[in-house]
């Protein structure tokens, strides 16, 4: 079976922790701000995380890089 190729756009969205955590930045926090509340701005600034079948799933496309 050939080598398989890690996903090219995804590798460039996420990053795999050391321990095996997938982290994200979150969307909707360029621009356009001023309609958005103190603290969905807050909660935009910080990094999200995959759980479960996703975090899987993403660690097998990004694999190999």
């Amino acid at each position: 079976m050939p080598k398989l190729k890690p996903h090219k756009g995804l590798l460039k969205r996420v990053t795999v922790s050391k321990r095996g955590k997938v982290k994200y930045e979150r969307t909707f926090a360029s621009h356009l701000m001023t309609g958005k509340s103190g603290k969905r701005r807050r909660r935009l600034r910080k990094d999200g995380y995959l759980m479960g079948a996703e975090a899987k799933l993403v660690k097998r496309m990004v694999a190999g890089s």
